[in-house]
């Protein structure tokens, strides 16, 4: 057997942390302590009353039947007292797990949503996805399996004992000296299980993650014929769940079997000690019998505590996870003193240096200007800062060193809120979300009119693709699109920026999944959107950005060129060489 684990600091504190949620509904764990005592009380009366029935069976010719059938009626008051008791406590019970369980499933939520997007680029989506479900999932049983025997089950050994002392306390003395070894035996083996169940839970998290991963990107997988390596690699990952469940299993599952075999020592020693107290006189019938189903009694709540403490350790892991989630460092939140700006288009970096990775530079000493209007491109080699740039301004990540200004503030001084709604984006990858077409493209103003949303996709050149939809712009999509073609769903994304139409523009490689006649009309539309409004182009056809008031040439995180198209032709330099790379 593996070395026996003791609760570590961090188990300890994922209790505490437990027992907050658990606070708030103090009221229903009152309720359901009491109720388990009521269940306890009529479950061990019940076996006394049966002891006094036997006793007034004497022989044959000598039976009490009025006695018999008082204590019967007695018996049926008291089995439906305690199974009503019971139904209720399990009632308090699960209001108790399903509140907890809800309430860290919105506060997880809650964190994801402020988390830093490091953290979410950092880490597998699967991985984040097993915690808030699947860990959470095992939470819930083990709490509910807790609340639902733990409490009985310890006022059930406390209550026989009590009710046993009454009936004799030499045989009480003989179950209570065997008790430890049953306690001893379940100990031991749920210690051992924690471990196994945190690499179970951890190995849970590794599948969910290539599940993700591979249905995400089922083309991806089917085009470069890559079924046979995603299906090794979860072959792999599925054979190590297998192990380390089946070792968590066995584990857990040898405590009741132990258990019961010294439930078994216990029962045999009171059935000898109170036959030979009854062949003496010391002891009638009808007590040994009450003493015999006290014994079974007694000893049923040590395989259920043991099963609940096993069930308990593998919660305890799965609590952790998410607690490890719930407490991830949060964004830094906006400052005190951050204020709600209306944008007037200019933007000013300055001495801007930020890097992912520390021992990997990327943009050092980034200097920019920008008047309202303007229009800047960005072009370059891939991995060179574009759209690590564009992160900067949306304030996705924060700037190492260096000052990003919008309307001459810092945007560190600025709510996130309203920064973000100045600018409208319009990304390579498209993004849309389960819901209508109208959903999709009042995302950013929910309060406009249909006439509004309409006259924004006849701009953007979707209104005639999305009439011929089943139903119009009352069509559900998921947020794959369905059965949408990619530049359907890039025009549904520019026409959600043309319905705000904010102060400033961000088009990442907004039309790359436009055919050529299509682009020409959207270049229109977006020349008229971007009149007056400052813009942000990242391109790689560079024939997308030649009416551009500047273009910013960069590399390796720095602006190496800068200047319109003619001048930078003229100049012979890297734009030059790009530029004629795709004209030659």
């Amino acid at each position: 057997m593996a070395k026996v684990r003791k609760l570590t600091k961090n188990d300890k504190s994922t209790i505490v942390k437990v027992l907050k949620y658990i606070k708030k509904y103090s009221i229903f764990l009152v309720f359901s302590v009491l109720l388990a005592a009521v269940t306890v009380a009529c479950t061990l009366y019940v076996p006394i009353l049966t002891g006094n029935a036997i006793d007034l069976i004497i022989e044959k010719g000598l039976v009490d039947f009025d006695g018999i059938f008082a204590i019967i009626r007695m018996m049926v008051i008291v089995i439906l007292t305690g199974a009503l008791a019971q139904w209720l406590m399990n009632v308090c019970n699960n209001k108790i797990t399903y509140n907890v369980i809800r309430d860290i499933r919105e506060e997880a939520i809650r964190k994801i949503e402020v988390l830093p997007l490091k953290y979410i680029d950092g880490h597998p989506y699967g991985d984040v996805v097993s915690r808030v479900i699947a860990d959470v999932d095992q939470f819930a049983d083990g709490l509910l399996m807790g609340f639902t025997q733990l409490f009985t089950g310890v006022i059930t050994i406390l209550g026989t004992l009590g009710f046993m002392l009454t009936v004799s306390v030499p045989i009480t003395l003989v179950v209570v000296c065997v008790t430890p070894l049953s306690l001893f035996v379940a100990a031991y083996i749920a210690k051992n299980t924690h471990s196994m169940f945190k690499k179970q839970s951890e190995t849970r998290g590794e599948q969910t993650t290539i599940i993700d991963e591979m249905i995400g990107n089922l083309k991806v997988v089917k085009a470069y014929s890559q079924e046979k390596e995603v299906q090794v690699r979860f072959d792999e990952v599925n054979n190590r769940l297998e192990k380390c469940s089946l070792k968590a299993i066995f584990f857990s599952s040898i405590t009741n079997p132990s258990t019961r075999f010294v439930n078994s020592i216990v029962y045999m020693l009171v059935a000898l000690t109170g036959a030979i107290f009854a062949v003496h006189g010391r002891l009638s019938v009808g007590k040994l019998s009450c003493m015999l189903s006290y014994a079974n009694q007694y000893t049923k709540p040590f395989n259920e505590i043991s099963g609940v403490v096993t069930e308990l350790q593998n919660a305890l892991t799965c609590a952790g996870r998410v607690m490890e989630l719930i407490e991830e460092e949060p964004q830094v939140p906006d400052a005190e003193d951050a204020v709600n700006i209306t944008a007037d288009g200019s933007v000013e970096l300055a001495d801007v240096c930020f890097t992912y990775v520390p021992e990997q530079k990327l943009i050092e000493n980034f200097n920019l200007s920008v008047k309202p209007g303007q229009r800047f491109a960005i072009v370059g080699p891939t991995g060179c800062g574009k759209t690590t740039l564009i992160n900067l301004l949306m304030r996705f990540y924060d700037v190492d060193s260096g000052s990003i200004k919008v309307a001459g503030r810092d945007i560190r001084n600025i709510t996130r809120g309203s920064l973000r709604t100045s600018y409208g984006m319009v990304l390579q990858e498209t993004w849309l979300k389960n819901g209508t077409i109208r959903d999709n493209l009042k995302m950013g103003k929910p309060e406009a009119t249909d006439e509004e949303m309409i006259a924004a996709a006849k701009a953007s050149h979707a209104h005639s693709f999305i009439k011929r939809l089943p139903q119009g712009y009352d069509t559900v999509i998921n947020e794959d699109g369905g059965s949408l073609s990619q530049g359907q769903k890039q025009l549904l994304c520019i026409a959600r920026v043309m319905l705000c139409l904010p102060p400033m523009l961000i088009l990442d490689e907004a039309t790359s999944s436009i055919d050529t006649r299509t682009e020409i009309k959207i270049q229109e539309a977006f020349a008229r959107m971007m009149k007056g409004r400052t813009s942000f182009i990242v391109a790689h056809r560079l024939s997308t950005i030649r009416e551009a008031d500047v273009i910013l040439v960069m590399k390796d995180g720095k602006i190496i060129e800068q200047g319109n198209h003619e001048k930078l032709l003229a100049q012979g330099g890297f734009y030059a060489n790009l530029y004629n790379s795709q004209f030659a």
